[in-house]
């Protein structure tokens, strides 16, 4: 298999970046099966900044390209620089930075915008037919997105309704499983929205990724 996936990055850390444990479950099972992986993120400042060993809000600036470079271990390319035939699938991981950053779902709510290189790059899969996946609650940048996308983001009934304001269909959605739309060749899987562990986590990112190899087809 030659497929490369662009790996969208949000920052790192789970309150105010990309969820490690989901961007390193989602590279393994692509790495597991196959798929060549180019790390990109937006070349922003971040929406909010957070101080992980006490969870409140930090006053120091930190940019999203440089803070996702940290799991990409330094080979990553800003988001903006992507064409289409750099890639031939899109892959989000959760945590907040795709809420707060990658998209403003979490300041917004339903009346969310999503950052442009973000949206330029879900219109070119959705132009050329490329597979888009998307872990916990990143699902929400497809809904935003992709009218009529359907998706999951496990069984919370309150970000449900807003998925579906949002012209979505949710799907509930075990955290060991995934959800496929055929039509729109997305995939979702609820990771950190439901999982009590990495272990789950990973579970539900070997299925998603089971499931974008279908979406190829």
């Amino acid at each position: 298999m030659d497929r490369r996936v662009a790996f969208v990055l949000s920052g790192c850390g789970v309150k105010d970046g990309t969820e490690i444990h989901e961007a390193v479950s989602a590279l393994i099972a692509l790495d597991a099966a196959g798929y060549r992986v180019l790390f990109t993120a937006p070349d922003v400042p971040q929406a909010a900044t957070v101080d992980h060993l006490t969870g409140k809000p930090e006053d120091t600036p930190r940019y999203v390209l440089k803070e996702a470079a940290r799991i990409a271990r330094g080979k990553i390319v800003p988001l903006s620089t992507l064409k289409a035939d750099d890639f031939d699938a899109l892959l989000f991981p959760g945590g907040f930075g795709a809420a707060l950053t990658l998209c403003t779902f979490a300041s917004d709510g339903i009346a969310c915008k999503v950052n442009p290189d973000v949206e330029r790059m879900i219109s070119i899969a959705k132009n050329t037919g490329k597979p888009i996946a998307a872990m916990c609650i990143a699902p929400v940048i497809l809904a935003r997105t992709i009218p009529g996308a359907r998706i999951t983001i496990g069984n919370d009934p309150e970000t449900a309704a807003a998925l579906e304001q949002m012209g979505a269909v949710h799907v509930e959605c075990s955290v060991d499983d995934a959800v496929t739309d055929t039509r729109n060749k997305l995939v979702t899987t609820p990771a950190y929205m439901l999982a009590q562990g990495p272990a789950q986590v990973y579970t539900g990112a070997v299925r998603m990724v089971e499931e974008l190899g279908g979406l190829f087809r």
